[in-house]
């Protein structure tokens, strides 16, 4: 067996680096038990230098072992220890554009980057799609988007995303961002459309759709990922897009302290039991089948036995199996944030 170390991303939330070891050694049994055959050993966190790590054995990585854990979101770098030295393994992470895609907005309210990459990891690790998330351009849906940092994680990837979010400001100042963004990185893209949406004559949304390459010769050749962002109830996600059109659907829950859902019928819903009874169903249908849902949310507005019951009337079937236990922590004092993972049936069977 060999031993490695994991150094861990520092991160500007200090709140969240007092956690990220843990949350890290959650995020790698899921991948060690989706895509590594259960070769990896518990990982346990340590100290080497006064600098924080996790470290774990397993037979040597090979160079698919490698490129699966340099996508880990508090991954900064793997060694090999060999008689207390480390020696650098070479990481392939799937980036495809600048880091700024990710880190250049700021605003209140905002994900925490590594969160996002760390939920949409343990998304796609527990849906069919896992074996393939390094080579497939998988489809990301993120129902409740914001201003789009799910969707710039899953665009980094490589992959297509879509949102959906019904606030106006957020939908235009996204809009605004990420149209100036390829513009100033020169970013091969074409602007499909960017306006109303009209149902029977009358307006029930706005869209932005984008197609993008990471470079001019794979726009050439057709090598394109889609960008495709709706300003609308996210109750009614299924009227925009064509079902069992995404591999996994990934969206950080209203916190039910500054956030929340607007619908006509409802206005302004704080609990995120209300939305997800509301949502879950339509969302579920827009799932292939073996897909999965990755929801963070605030334990404490809503335990997660009920948020869990929620999904599974939908016809979805929550993950209840470690590590999938272990994504637990504290954001602020009103705020203690969990991740909830259910799959879509492989029959593709969900609830009316």
């Amino acid at each position: 067996m060999t031993s490695y170390a994991m150094l861990i991303l520092p991160s500007a939330n200090r709140v969240y680096s007092g956690t990220a070891t843990g949350l890290a050694a959650a995020e790698l049994a899921a991948f060690n038990d989706a895509v590594l055959g259960g070769t990896l050993s518990d990982a346990e966190p340590t100290h080497l230098g006064g600098v924080p790590y996790l470290r774990f054995d397993a037979e040597r990585l090979d160079e698919r072992a490698a490129e699966f854990l340099s996508n880990v979101s508090s991954c900064y770098a793997l060694f090999e220890l060999q008689d207390g030295l480390l020696r650098p393994v070479t990481m392939r992470p799937l980036d495809r554009y600048d880091d700024d895609l990710i880190t250049i907005q700021k605003y209140q309210g905002k994900t925490n980057e590594q969160f996002t990459k760390l939920l949409l990891n343990v998304t796609v690790l527990a849906s069919a799609a896992a074996a393939d998330m390094l080579e497939r351009k998988l489809a990301v849906l993120d129902p409740l988007c914001g201003r789009g940092t799910t969707l710039n994680q899953a665009l980094m990837y490589g992959y297509d995303a879509a949102g959906v979010d019904l606030d106006v400001k957020d939908f235009e100042a996204y809009s605004t961002f990420i149209k100036t963004w390829l513009k100033r990185k020169r970013i091969k893209h074409k602007a499909d459309y960017d306006g109303a949406v009209r149902r029977e004559g009358k307006v029930i949304g706005r869209r932005l759709q984008v197609r993008l390459a990471a470079s001019r010769d794979e726009h050439k050749a057709g090598l394109t990922q889609r960008l495709d962002v709706v300003c609308a109830d996210t109750t009614r996600a299924a009227e925009f897009f064509r079902p069992e059109t995404f591999d996994v659907l990934v969206t950080d829950a209203p916190y039910g302290v500054q956030h929340g859902s607007r619908s006509a019928a409802s206005g302004l819903a704080r609990r995120p039991q209300d939305l997800l009874t509301a949502a879950a169903p339509g969302w579920a249908r827009l799932l292939r089948p073996g897909g999965a849902v990755g929801i963070a949310w605030n334990t404490l507005v809503a335990p997660r036995p009920e948020a869990a019951a929620i999904l599974a009337t939908a016809g979805l079937e929550p993950v209840e199996s470690p590590p999938y236990l272990h994504f637990r922590h504290r954001v602020d004092q009103a705020i203690v944030r969990d991740i909830l993972v259910a799959r879509k049936p492989a029959t593709g069977a969900v609830a009316r």
